[in-house]
């Protein structure tokens, strides 16, 4: 396994473990299985002429397929695998189906936010301002079903952006945000920041 992801796992075990949490995360390692290789194929072919995916979030979906209203066996969860800036919002990782179903998001519901047709709704400059080849690539909802927040890896930046950058949306109010350069990165911001999205409060 990739050596960040696997070291993502055992940090997110130990975060649940020190917030109480170890029934949860041991009865989801007992239920959880990985996505396919064909799934990850099919998620690789999502946008086949940009840049691969990151194998850190293929290695993710291949310990787990999914975490948001997921089901294994019998049994439904729901649980919580990603961070953000924002420390009060707790994310989900999606199943491959959700993020091959998912692959249009974007486009269809920002690209008005992209085109700037809104005064007032903050957009970081390292994202493009043209949506007819946006190429976001939705794998992350909050713990409210993802209507506050989404995550996004970004294959279309803007010339100051870097390819493969993390897009934070956050609506209420709206705003678009870059928080990170690569996945990896991401991944590496949520540890320095102890996994400070798992406590005993949300669990």
């Amino acid at each position: 396994m990739d050596t960040i992801a696997n070291k993502y796992i055992s940090r997110l075990k130990n975060a649940y473990y020190k917030a109480k949490g170890k029934d949860i995360w041991d009865h989801f390692e007992n239920i959880k299985h990985g996505a396919t290789s064909k799934d990850l194929d099919q998620i690789k072919d999502i946008f086949p002429e940009v840049p691969e995916v990151p194998e850190a979030l293929l290695h993710l979906l291949q310990f787990v397929d999914g975490t948001y209203w997921r089901t294994y066996g019998d049994d439904d969860i729901t649980l919580f695998f990603f961070g953000s800036d924002m420390a009060e919002y707790p994310y989900y990782l999606l199943s491959s189906a959700q993020i091959i179903e998912n692959k249009n998001v974007a486009a269809s519901y920002y690209s008005d936010y992209i085109e700037r047709a809104y005064e007032g709704v903050p957009i970081d400059e390292k994202i493009t301002n043209k949506s007819k080849n946006l190429k976001w690539l939705h794998f992350s909802d909050c713990m409210n079903n993802g209507g506050t927040s989404q995550l996004f890896i970004d294959f279309s930046p803007s010339e100051k952006g870097t390819k493969g950058q993390i897009v934070r949306f956050l609506h209420d109010p709206d705003e678009f945000k870059v928080i990170a350069d690569s996945f990896e990165t991401y991944l590496q911001m949520l540890m320095d920041k102890e996994m400070d999205f798992i406590n005993e409060d949300n669990l």
